[in-house]
């Protein structure tokens, strides 16, 4: 009886169980390559095609972007070029109305000289007329105590004033004459 009882180990499994085990998994295996292989291979190939369109997209995005830079530098050098144009033309704009003023100032100085001297020479006249004119009425008097009579007489008086200018004149041009 011995041999009829085999001992059991508890490591090895009954062929039975190994038989049954062999036969779920195989089972598992012809469910898992028939239907669930294939649908994980699908949702594979779906998120590979998603990314690689993302990746296109973000190329494409990418080029669109230096493109626009691009274009934005070219517009921003052109901008530059046109500010640089401008403050230049300002500049020389300035400098033609500092110019046109320092000529119409030039112009008024010297127009405002001519006309000083102008009525420099007219108020010299004028005084020049005013002292002859005393200087003729002091010498008509001092001449009329000296001679003892009267040099009221108008016509007298004049051209005795005149001839004492002349004569005055005459005798300073002489010895101006000899200074210079």
């Amino acid at each position: 009886m011995i041999l009829a009882q085999e001992e059991y180990n508890p490591v090895l499994p009954h062929v039975s169980e190994i038989i049954i085990g062999l036969v779920a998994f195989l089972l598992l295996l012809f469910v898992i390559t028939k239907f669930v292989k294939p649908r994980f291979e699908k949702l594979y190939e779906e998120r590979a095609a998603k990314i690689e369109g993302g990746i296109e997209k973000a190329e494409k995005a990418q080029a669109e972007a230096e493109q626009a830079l691009a274009h934005y530098k070219a517009q921003l050098a052109e901008a530059r070029g046109e500010a640089a144009k401008i403050r230049d033309d300002a500049r020389a704009e300035a400098e033609q109305i500092r110019e046109e003023l320092r000529g119409q100032a030039e112009e008024e100085a010297r127009r405002i000289v001519a006309q000083g001297e102008a009525q420099l020479q007219a108020r010299r006249a004028q005084l020049v007329a005013e002292l002859r004119e005393e200087l003729g009425r002091n010498a008509v008097t001092l001449a009329g105590r000296i001679v003892g009579e009267s040099l009221e007489d108008e016509a007298r008086r004049r051209g005795t004033v005149d001839r004492f200018l002349d004569e005055l004149e005459a005798s300073g041009n002489g010895s101006a004459g000899a200074r210079k």
